[in-house]
């Protein structure tokens, strides 16, 4: 079926997207929201997936492609070669109807439409230079443009997700609701890590997702413009926040950070609160840092998880209070009030050359709007977390978990009836009752700012 794209479709493909791969799935009319997924040898994880996507209701499995993009490269292992061959293989016997177990009975009943991106088999592999996640990210979306029904009004959603997630029963019913009800161009929505697989690091893993979430309850703290997780399995835009973003990245790892900072330049990153999905804890090779590579420096004894000094938030948030006002327009009080607040943080600002790219940016910007676009795309999300480094090691060490979340839940004024523990953390389940207590702090502050 031959669909006639947009302009602003037509011509970012035109000029954006490669052109060596192909979706291999049956057209049909009629969808408005593509999960696109990168698998690199996870065949078993891949099949779970899909089982617990097929779980959801029929209405919404009719207006949605699942979009797999198997990769790997040239130079990759055997073993993973013959990982993703199989894989190819169990997806295209969905495709074609061969249910030849009760898997795949049960999903070909389901209704869920799969598409499939060879990317591969000999001739198809990405080369070296270009294989990873960032890549097959891009690949997958740029050809999920090409699959809308643009005939129908209203959104049309670009879903991230992970081979190694299982998802809701309402996942994608209630995304594609809230960019519609909402008319929202980008958001992220609510994670967990699955503590549930066996052979993982379980006080490790929600370790390590306190870190992110004390990371995040500290933004939102500061009201900083980039407080959201940037977790790849979490990401959803529609196809015009795509396009003006630029799409995808090919980064071999972070791409999910770069490129919804990206989005956040344009665009309010909202949250989904309503359903989750729930990424794997396990330990991987795949990237070469993020979840997976954490979970193996936990477990070699490489990394000990901690926190930041609540301290730098508060740093932050009286900077962004002072570089969204108006005494920012004048380089002097500027300066002035920097020193004010943090000698390191002026420190920080002239080693990035802030004050000089700041005083071009008011010579040459000729609206408040302008202004306000220039603001964030100077002081980003990357130099946030640069500046969090740079304090971290000039002023204000890490902290371990207890006393960290301690400091930040009194800085938020938020009472903890758990007693804290001090110093490094033994118990799984106190862990846990950290996590979802900080779980809890985080969406509050979250709903209290959008209301």
């Amino acid at each position: 079926m031959n669909k006639v794209l947009p302009n602003d479709v037509f011509n970012y493909l035109e000029k954006k997207s490669y052109r060596d791969w192909q979706l291999e799935w049956d057209s049909v009319s009629g969808i408005e929201a593509a999960i696109v997924v990168p698998a690199i040898c996870e065949f078993e994880n891949l099949k779970t997936l899909i089982q617990s996507l097929s779980k959801n209701d029929t209405d919404s499995l009719k207006k949605t492609l699942l979009i797999f993009v198997i990769n790997n490269s040239v130079t990759s292992d055997i073993d993973v070669k013959l990982n993703n061959q199989n894989t190819i293989k169990f997806l295209r016997q969905l495709n074609t109807g061969d249910s030849s177990n009760h898997l795949q009975s049960e999903i070909i009943k389901s209704g869920l439409r799969i598409g499939l991106i060879d990317a591969c088999s000999e001739g198809c592999e990405f080369n070296e230079k270009l294989s990873g996640v960032g890549f097959a990210r891009k690949v997958g979306m740029d050809l999920a443009l090409t699959t809308f029904d643009y005939s129908i009004p209203g959104k049309k959603i670009i879903i991230s997700l992970d081979a190694d997630c299982i998802v809701d029963t309402n996942y994608i019913s209630e995304i594609i609701n809230y960019f519609t009800v909402n008319s929202t161009s980008v958001a992220n929505i609510e994670f967990e890590h699955n503590f549930s697989e066996s052979k993982i690091n379980s006080s490790g893993i929600i370790a390590y997702e306190i870190f992110l979430r004390h990371y995040v309850t500290g933004l939102l703290f500061a009201k900083s413009p980039f407080a959201f997780h940037t977790v790849g399995s979490t990401l959803i835009c529609d196809h015009k926040a795509y396009i003006t973003a630029g799409g995808m990245n090919t980064k071999k790892a972070a791409e999910d950070f770069y490129f919804q900072q990206k989005l956040a330049k344009h665009f309010r990153v909202e949250r989904i609160l309503t359903t989750r999905v729930r990424p794997s804890a396990r330990e991987s090779w795949r990237v070469p840092f993020g979840t997976g590579r954490t979970m193996m420096e936990i477990s070699s004894g490489e990394k000990n998880i901690q926190v930041y000094d609540p301290d730098i938030y508060l740093i932050l948030k009286n900077w962004l209070e002072l570089f969204y006002s108006d005494l920012s327009l004048n380089i002097e009080s500027l300066i002035s009030e920097t020193k004010k607040i943090h000698p390191e943080l002026f420190n920080f600002l002239t080693n990035r050359n802030f004050i000089r790219d700041w005083t071009n940016i008011l010579e040459n910007s000729k609206s408040t709007k302008q202004l306000n676009y220039q603001r964030k795309n100077l002081f980003d999300a990357f130099e946030t977390l640069k500046l969090a480094h740079y304090l971290r090691d000039k002023a204000f060490p890490m902290m371990e978990i207890s006393p960290g979340v301690k400091k930040l839940f009194r800085i938020l004024e938020h009472n903890y009836k758990l007693d804290l523990e001090n110093g490094n953390i033994i118990s799984d389940k106190y862990l846990g009752k950290l996590l979802t207590e900080i779980r809890s702090v985080e969406f509050s502050l979250y709903e209290n700012l959008n209301q």
